[in-house]
C-alpha cells in the first residue's frame, strides 16, 4: 500500500447535506430547505381578505410587495395548540419562495438552522404524524431527542389555491395590485 492509498481510505467522501429551517407548528417539529425561505419577519398587521380560503390569514405589505399570508397549522389541520389568534411572543412568519411566488406562512416559532445528510433523511412514514397529509411531506429525520418532519412546501397547494393566490391582490379594495399597495400603507 502506498502513501495515494491510504489517503484515499482515510480521507472518505464528503457526503451530501442539506440545511434546513426547523420549526414548530403546535407541538410538531418541521424543516424545510433553507434555500426556500426568503427571511424570517415577526408577524405585521395582516388585511384580511374576504371569501378567501380558511387558511388564508390576509396579506402584507412586505416592501412595496403584496404577499398573501397563509396559517401553517390550519393549512395541515393540526388542531392542538393555539392558533393564530393566541400567537406567543415567537411566533413568525417564513417568506418562501414557491415557483417564483412569494407567501408567508405563519409557524409558532423558529427554532434554528440545521444541516442534515441526505442520507438520514428516511422516506415518510405509513402513518403521519397529528394528521398531517403524506402529500406535503417529503422526509423525516430522527434528531437526538425528536422527529423533524420535512415539508415540500411546492406541494402545500394545489393548482386551484396557487391560483387562487396569484388573485390576491385583485381581491383587496380597489382590485388591482397597486390600488391595493395603497390601500396597505
Amino acid at each position: 500500500m502506498n502513501g495515494r492509498d491510504y489517503t484515499r481510505r482515510a480521507a472518505p467522501e464528503a457526503e451530501q447535506q442539506i440545511q434546513m429551517i426547523s420549526f414548530t407548528v403546535a407541538p410538531e417539529q418541521f424543516g424545510l430547505e433553507i434555500l426556500m425561505v426568503k427571511e424570517i419577519i415577526m408577524i405585521p398587521d395582516i388585511t384580511k381578505i374576504p371569501n378567501a380560503p380558511d387558511f388564508v390569514e390576509g396579506v402584507i405589505n412586505l416592501r412595496g410587495n403584496i404577499i398573501p399570508i397563509l396559517d401553517l397549522r390550519k393549512r395541515l389541520r393540526i388542531r392542538s395548540g393555539p392558533g393564530v389568534e393566541g400567537q406567543k411572543t415567537g411566533t413568525r412568519i417564513l417568506v418562501v419562495e414557491i415557483d417564483e411566488n412569494t407567501t408567508g406562512f405563519i409557524v409558532d416559532t423558529v427554532l434554528k438552522v440545521l444541516t442534515v445528510p441526505l442520507s438520514r433523511i428516511l422516506p415518510p412514514p405509513d402513518i403521519i404524524v397529528a394528521g398531517v397529509q403524506s402529500q406535503y411531506i417529503s422526509g423525516v429525520v430522527h434528531l437526538d431527542d425528536s422527529i423533524l418532519v420535512v415539508l415540500d412546501f411546492r406541494r402545500i397547494l394545489t393548482i386551484e389555491e396557487q391560483t387562487v393566490l396569484e388573485q390576491v391582490p385583485t381581491m383587496l379594495p380597489g382590485g388591482t395590485e397597486r390600488q391595493a399597495k395603497e390601500h396597505l400603507r
